[in-house]
Parts: C-alpha cells; sequence; structure tokens
C-alpha cells in the first residue's frame, strides 16, 4: 500500500506541470487575415509560448497587461487596415516570441508614444559619398500636403551641389522639423514626418523627435503592477514640456529670408542674422537688405570724420564656411595629412599643338561646332598617357591597389560658391569636339550650383589648368582622394633655344607641367613614364588623333 500511494502522489505532480508551464509563459501570438505571421525576438532570446489575448476592436485585437512573477509586458496593438505596429515600452525581461501579420520590409515606423499614431520620421538623407552634413534650401511642399512617390519634397545642399529630394512613399507631409534655411543638418537627422491618413496630421503639431524611448526602463524591472503604472505616467507629464520648449528656440535660432533676399545678401557679405525682417512672420525680403546696405554706406561715408589720432580696432568681416568650402578643406587637409606627394615637372613644347588647334577650330567654326582649347587638348592628352600608363590610373586601400579600367578625367573650375571637379567620363575614347562640349556644359553647371553627384562622382584623375586662365606659370596641386595623381598644368611662354647651326637660335613654346603623385601607387619611374607619355602626346599631338 505504501508503494501505491507514492506512485499515487507522484502522478498528480506530472499532471499539474504543464500549468505551471503554462502560468510562466509571457509571449504573445496574434494574426490576421490578410498576412501571414512573422517573428521578432525579444532580448535576443527566442521560446514560443502562448498567452491568452483579449479580442480587440474591429481593427485587430489588442492583448491586455499580464503580471507574471512582478514582470509585466505593455500592450501591443495592431492596425489591421495600414499594418503598422504601436507598441509600448517592455518594462520586464520578457523572453519569448511576437508573431506579426506584417511583414517587415513594409514596417514604416514605431512609435513608443501612444499619442501619436503611426507615422514615418524622413532623416537627412546622403546624397553624395563626402556628404556628412546638408542645408534645407527651400520646401517645396507645406504641411498638409498630400505627398505621392517621385514628387519632389525639398531642395537639400549638399557639400557638391543643390540636389532636390524626392518622396519615396505616398501619404501626408505632418510636420516639418527643419524649415527653409537650416544649416548643419547631420546625415540621418530628422527633417519632417509624414503619415497615411490625412486625419492624423493635426496630432503632430507639438511634434518632437525622441532621442532616447528607453530611458524609462532601468525603473521597472524589480517592481510589479503598481509601480510599473507610476513609471508609465512619468513619460507622459514629461513629454509635454519637451514638445513645447524646443518648438520657440527653432524658429529663432535660423533667419527665414525669401532666395533673392539671400543671393543679394550674399553678393554684399551681409549676415541675415543683422537684419530684422519685414516680410511675413519676420521674412527677411529684398527690401530689408536695400535698406541695410543704403543705411550702412553712409555710415561708411562718415567714417574719415573720425579723429585719426585716435587708434581704431581691427575691422573685419566673417564669412560662414559654406558647405562646399568645409568639404574642400576637410578632403584636403585629409589629402596631404594622409597621401605622401612627391611632385614631377616636365616641359613640353606646344608650338604644334597650336598650329593643330587653329586648324582644328577652323573645320569648327566652318561646321557650327565649338572652339576647342588648349585645356581640351590637355585632358585629350592625359587621358591618353593613362590607358598608356595604367598604374597611374589607381587609388589606394589598405589591402590591394585598386587599378580602373575607365578612364574619367575631373577638371577643377573655380567658382564664386568655391571649387568643383566636373568629370569627363571616358575622356579617351572620346573626340576633341565632345570633350570640348561637356567641358563647357559642366563649367556653367559648377557657376550656376546645379551640378548633381553623377556630374563629379567615379574620377580617377584630375587635371588643374591655372596656366592659361590666370597665367600661373608653374605650381603643385593637392591630390584628390582617393585618387593617386593630379596633373598641374602653368601657362605656356616663349623661350630661346639652339638652333641647327652653332650659332642659330630660335623661338619656342614651353608649357610646364607638374604631376603629383601618391608614392604609395606611383612610384618615381611610373610617374617619370606616364609624363613621357603626355609629352609626347602634347608635342606630336597628330597621335591623339590616330
Amino acid at each position: 500500500m505504501a508503494y501505491a500511494a507514492r506512485i499515487f502522489n507522484h502522478s498528480k505532480k506530472l499532471r499539474q506541470t504543464h500549468n505551471v508551464l503554462r502560468d510562466r509563459a509571457i509571449s504573445l501570438r496574434w494574426f490576421t487575415t490578410d498576412a501571414g505571421p512573422s517573428v521578432d525576438k525579444i532580448d535576443g532570446i527566442s521560446r514560443p509560448r502562448p498567452l491568452g489575448i483579449v479580442p480587440g476592436d474591429k481593427n485587430g485585437f489588442t492583448p491586455s497587461h499580464q503580471s507574471i512573477n512582478g514582470s509585466t509586458i505593455s500592450a501591443v496593438r495592431m492596425n489591421k487596415g495600414n499594418g503598422f505596429w504601436e507598441a509600448r515600452k517592455v518594462h520586464a525581461p520578457a523572453i519569448g516570441m511576437l508573431y506579426k501579420s506584417q511583414p517587415q520590409n513594409s514596417v514604416r515606423s514605431f512609435s513608443t508614444n501612444t499619442g501619436f499614431p503611426p507615422h514615418q520620421e524622413i532623416g537627412m538623407p546622403s546624397l553624395s559619398p563626402t556628404m556628412m552634413e546638408g542645408n534645407i534650401a527651400r520646401w517645396l511642399k507645406k504641411e498638409g500636403d498630400k505627398v505621392t512617390p517621385g514628387e519632389v519634397l525639398c531642395e537639400v545642399e549638399t557639400d557638391k551641389a543643390t540636389v532636390e529630394m524626392e518622396c519615396m512613399e505616398e501619404g501626408y507631409l505632418a510636420k516639418i522639423l527643419c524649415g527653409d534655411g537650416s544649416s548643419g543638418i547631420k546625415v540621418g537627422e530628422v527633417i519632417a514626418i509624414t503619415v497615411e491618413e490625412e486625419e492624423d496630421i493635426a496630432k503632430f503639431k507639438d511634434y518632437t523627435p525622441s532621442t532616447s524611448d528607453a530611458a524609462p526602463a532601468p525603473e521597472a524591472p524589480s517592481g510589479p503592477t503598481p509601480p510599473k503604472q507610476e513609471v508609465s505616467e512619468v513619460p507622459v507629464t514629461s513629454a509635454e514640456p519637451k514638445a513645447s520648449k524646443p518648438s520657440t528656440p527653432s524658429s529663432g535660432d535660423r533667419v527665414v529670408a525669401s532666395p533673392l533676399a539671400k543671393k543679394l545678401a550674399e553678393d554684399h557679405n551681409v549676415s541675415l542674422s543683422s537684419i530684422k525682417g519685414t516680410g511675413p512672420d519676420g521674412r527677411v525680403v529684398k527690401a530689408d537688405i536695400e535698406d541695410y546696405l543704403a543705411s550702412h554706406s553712409k555710415e561708411v561715408l562718415k567714417a574719415p570724420k573720425v579723429d585719426s589720432t585716435t587708434s581704431s580696432p581691427l575691422d573685419y568681416t566673417d564669412i560662414p564656411h559654406s558647405q562646399i568650402r568645409k568639404v574642400t578643406a576637410s578632403r584636403l587637409l585629409q589629402s596631404k595629412q594622409t597621401i605622401p606627394h612627391y611632385y614631377l615637372t616636365v616641359d613640353t613644347c606646344v608650338d604644334k599643338l597650336m598650329e593643330l588647334r587653329s586648324q582644328l577650330n577652323a573645320l569648327q567654326e566652318a561646321s557650327g561646332g565649338k572652339r576647342i582649347s588648349v585645356n581640351d587638348l590637355v585632358i585629350k592628352a592625359a587621358a591618353l598617357a593613362l590607358r598608356k600608363v595604367p598604374q597611374c590610373n589607381s587609388s589606394w586601400t589598405n589591402d590591394y591597389i585598386r587599378q580602373y579600367q575607365n578612364v574619367n578625367i575631373n577638371i577643377a573650375v573655380q567658382t564664386d560658391n568655391g571649387l568643383y571637379v566636373p568629370v569627363i567620363r571616358d575622356a579617351d575614347k572620346k573626340g576633341l569636339s565632345k570633350i570640348s562640349e561637356e567641358v563647357k556644359y559642366f563649367a556653367q553647371k559648377a557657376k550656376e550650383n546645379t551640378l548633381k553627384p553623377a556630374d563629379y562622382e567615379d574620377g580617377t584623375f584630375t587635371v588643374s589648368n591655372l596656366g592659361g586662365p590666370f597665367g600661373i606659370k608653374q605650381f603643385c596641386a593637392i591630390i584628390n582622394p582617393p585618387q593617386s595623381g593630379i596633373l598641374a598644368v602653368g601657362s605656356a611662354e616663349k623661350r630661346v633655344i639652339p638652333g641647327i647651326g652653332p650659332d642659330q637660335v630660335k623661338f619656342a613654346s614651353f608649357m610646364p607641367a607638374t604631376l603629383s603623385c601618391d608614392h604609395r601607387v606611383i612610384d618615381g619611374a611610373i610617374g617619370a613614364e606616364w609624363l613621357k607619355a603626355f609629352k609626347g602626346y602634347i608635342e606630336n599631338p597628330e597621335t591623339m588623333l590616330l
């Protein structure tokens, strides 16, 4: 009888085991009728366990709060209509799996504040390989407007040009966080909010992007359900000042001005922050700039009346850095600090080159084409020399030297906005007429500040000519990373050289060219070989036409 009693007691314990396992489970599972399940892990541990759910409204199921051994999970709600998720913070080490009906690639955003409906945060895009931050030139859409894929939302000033930012999804522009003229916006920083439903726009009037959604989490691990309710009330009360405080200084930190006023202020080196706008909402208009310039000129005229015996402080003007100026300074500093430069110079006789150019321009004028410049011939000669000595058409990486099959020549173009380097792609395969057309076209776009990233990316070598436009005799250029070489072209000058006889002399025009090389990629002999090939094409230009 004693053995039978023991067996009976053990069987009762085994029957109660499944209840214990079920009571300790804290996992959620739910489905909708229009999609299949997908899985999200919580705390890196994945164990499927059941949990009772409470049916919600017609949009889906709403799991209720559960308390298991002092650990709680906040409610998670899913809208059946659009498949968006709205989840509150997890205040306990939940272990299990979440099954969701919306595929991961369609989920637009998550919200940790139940006061805001599902939405999408639009960040500052990276529109060029070197872009670290950008400016908002102007918004083409305003808050409340409907947006569709392909429509232009705003114009973004990158480190190289002004680029249009297009909308990727359909919806409504609910909130603009960075208005016209906002500058120094880091890549990825939120600039606007879009929603799918028009009635959700008003809910984002005081929206402020959250920097940390997990801040209150450490307060709730040891407390049961009542402390958890106190923690949930804290972020609700603290969220109101956070939404109102940043809104006031954001409008005061920037100056809103019309495009014409901005252009006029830049032309006269006038800071917009020192001018009070008289336009709508304090907007600086053209008349404000003109009034400021008129009053400032009167002050300048009165300046000589000051007593000459008194010493006046140093007069200066602080010019803000433009985006292109910041990037140019950063990249050139990086180049000089990290690339071991060395320089090779050669003098090239350009008499035959000038004769060929005169003949080609006569043909161009007869056919209505554009004139060919000396710089066009230099670009062609440099491209052919790179094809002949491909070691110079390479770049350095930590693991290997990358040798390019395409010969893409960047040309340095100086503008009022800064230095631009548009690219002539496959210059070794193009004729002189085509090269001339592209150089003039990109130079004009650079002056208008309308270059797109495709107009200056993927260059493999750079040519900088200060001789023809400025008469510089000779100079050494800084390598444009990640390239390994840049050619600096000086001005041509006539020199006296020995003639055929012992007492005979003649005149010839010589143009100096200096090659800056990255010694990690181009050895001295390789650089000299490239310059020899370049000189051969310049002094015998007919070979470029073969």
